[in-house]
């Protein structure tokens, strides 16, 4: 099988089930942005080096584990509506991330400002990655109507939460700095 199609050539795509739309339809915007956040937290993953925090491997897994579920996102958005879904977004997944959340957020230290982003490599583009997936949102929000699973909007809102504290939690892990917000500027 060839990497290419030629079908997309003059400016549409098939969704799921062979549907062909426009690809700057909204839900291909959706499922793209998803696709686009994915990149960049396996972009982060990149950046993690043994020599800065050596027991990396169960965030490194926890991190594919997202990334796997945010593939099936995009094929959530990109299912057309009435279609069956082959492998569902459950409320289970949203409680994953939770507890992941409460998980990481019992070391980090309580947030008495804004922070900015920066610090380690990683954490920087954790949140780029967390804005890429608010984007997401936003596009997923606009074809909310024809969505088969409303959990997709609901896990998108709490991934970009979770994304923001493992931001944090890199940086505490791999000794990299929050700087926080300062309103004297």
């Amino acid at each position: 099988m060839k990497i290419y199609t030629r079908s997309g050539d003059k400016g549409d795509t098939s969704l799921i089930y062979g549907d062909r739309v426009s690809k700057s339809d909204a839900r291909v915007d959706a499922y793209g942005t998803c696709d686009e956040a994915n990149s960049m937290i396996g972009l982060s993953l990149s950046y993690l080096r043994r020599e800065d925090w050596p027991e990396k491997q169960a965030f490194c897994d926890t991190m594919h584990r997202v990334q796997t579920i945010l593939f099936h996102v995009g094929a959530e958005l990109a299912t057309p509506q009435g279609k069956e879904v082959k492998w569902q977004l459950t409320q289970g997944h949203i409680d994953e991330l939770e507890k992941q959340i409460d998980s990481w957020d019992q070391e980090l230290e309580a947030l008495q400002n804004f922070i900015l982003p920066s610090g380690h490599e990683a954490s920087a583009t954790l949140h780029t990655a967390r804005t890429i997936v608010r984007r997401a949102e936003r596009s997923a929000v606009v074809v909310k109507d024809e969505l088969n699973n409303p959990l997709v909007l609901t896990y998108l809102n709490r991934l970009s939460d979770f994304l923001f504290v493992a931001a944090r939690f890199v940086n505490k892990m791999t000794g990299g700095k929050e700087i926080p917000l300062r309103a004297d500027v």
